[in-house]
């Protein structure tokens, strides 16, 4: 069946989403600070596109005869019983309408995409190349000004809107100020780092599945310069979190192809390097770096509260709430959705941010959903793209863990749509 002008209409929209993520913090906060009495239209942008493509993506599936197929996937009756607990849960606890739509925005909009997308890529597979070059493009955008802001003022950002009252235009480790933490175009230093861990395993599978080709030189160096700015990005995010991570899931890239090529000696070689890295770390704790970078611990004041004690709060916070609200506190009632209600709240883990919205049901909808996700990209492991996607989705799912990963509008609908791309084709198939 060919391609519809509908179809090709959905797939315009879908690649505006996709490319315009990106630079959502920087417009969101530019033009929210020409038009402040549409700020909140302005913010929303992508989650009005994407109500708006659910009716064609009807129409399509209609079209295409696709839903008896749909219905009996696993992953798409997770996704609609996880929206519909959420929609059900608004009646039990209110938040009030501002904290009720920007909670059901944070938490469905990216499994929303999810399906946006793998109905597209079902449809007309040759459309995972678009997004996939959508991607690189929007992955030198992020990295390279990440790179750049090495070489400019750290409060440059200001003169587009940045401020305490937007987003801050820079941050410093624990309020030292010889380790600033850049934004690049996303909202914070850590959704950056885990943004850079992303690429960086994409890049890792594609070179190990042998789909970055060497023979231009202008390739080569391009594909270079990718590399060096995610490591750069990465590395200047402070993000600890996002470090690790990243290691782990190029790591895990290795592991699944190259391991058994690997020898004894060359496994003994690696094993006592990382003890020898970490016995300099305890070693070295009480120097700038490791203080400052590893542990953030600023050894002479900054912050009266370092982000260790942050973290061990909000986890606290968090364990106990869950355990006393089997149900949740409601949608909206948590991160920045609970800043337009009356009882703010900020939970630094991904899983327990869910379970306060939506309790343990909602969270074992998520994980089902998640791991479902994980084990179709590894079965289809042999795709450069699966693999890809599904190393960094573990380093995302270990981030999740100290950090509300999936919160960040452009970590999230690039993961999940790429999540989409890889498994809409089929596992059978290759880029």
């Amino acid at each position: 069946m060919t391609t519809s002008r509908l179809e090709k209409i959905y797939a315009a929209i879908i690649a505006v989403i996709f490319g315009g993520i990106i630079l959502h913090a920087p417009l969101s906060v530019g033009l929210g600070s020409l038009f402040p009495q549409y700020d909140l239209l302005i913010k929303s942008w992508k989650e009005i596109l994407m109500l708006t493509l659910i009716p064609v993506a009807i129409a399509i599936t209609s079209r295409r005869r696709m839903w008896r197929q749909l219905a009996s996937d696993w992953v798409f009756r997770l996704i609609i019983a996880y929206a519909t607990l959420h929609v059900l849960l608004i009646a039990m606890d209110y938040q009030g309408a501002a904290a009720t739509a920007a909670g059901l925005a944070i938490d469905l909009r990216y499994v929303l995409f999810f399906g946006l997308v793998y109905v597209l890529v079902r449809i007309a597979p040759g459309y995972r190349r678009l997004l996939v070059k959508i991607g690189i493009i929007g992955a030198a955008v992020v990295v390279g000004f990440a790179t750049l802001q090495l070489f400019l003022p750290a409060d440059s950002l200001e003169y587009i809107g940045y401020s305490k009252d937007t987003i801050a235009p820079y941050l410093t480790v624990d309020r030292n100020p010889d380790y600033v933490r850049v934004n690049s175009t996303l909202r914070g230093p850590n959704p950056l780092g885990a943004y850079a861990g992303i690429v960086l395993a994409l890049l890792a599978a594609a070179f190990v599945r042998k789909k970055l080709k060497f023979a231009d030189r202008k390739y080569t160096i391009g594909v270079g310069l990718l590399a060096l700015c995610s490591l750069i990005a990465l590395w200047i995010s402070y993000s600890r979190s996002a470090l690790v991570a990243a290691i782990i899931g190029v790591v895990m890239v290795l592991a699944v192809t190259i391991a058994r090529q690997l020898s004894r000696r060359v496994w003994i070689i690696v094993s006592v390097f990382i003890f020898a890295l970490a016995g300099g770390l305890i070693v070295g704790q009480s120097s700038s770096f490791v203080s400052n970078v590893l542990l953030h611990e600023n050894p002479n004041g900054g912050s009266a509260v370092s982000s260790n004690d942050d973290h061990i709060a909000s986890l606290e916070t968090g364990l106990e709430r869950m355990a006393n609200q089997p149900f949740g506190a409601g949608i909206g009632s948590t991160g920045s959705a609970s800043l337009h209600g009356n009882a703010p709240i900020i939970i630094e883990n991904q899983y327990l941010f869910i379970a306060h919205e939506s309790g343990w049901l909602g969270l074992l909808l998520f994980i089902a959903l998640f791991i479902m996700i994980l084990w179709r990209l590894w079965r289809g492991r042999e795709d450069w793209l699966s693999l890809g996607v599904f190393a960094s989705g573990i380093s995302m799912a270990l981030i999740g863990l100290l950090l509300p990963v999936w919160v960040d509008d452009t970590v999230a609908i690039i993961w999940w749509g790429l999540a989409a791309a890889a498994l809409g084709k089929g596992v059978n198939h290759g880029e």
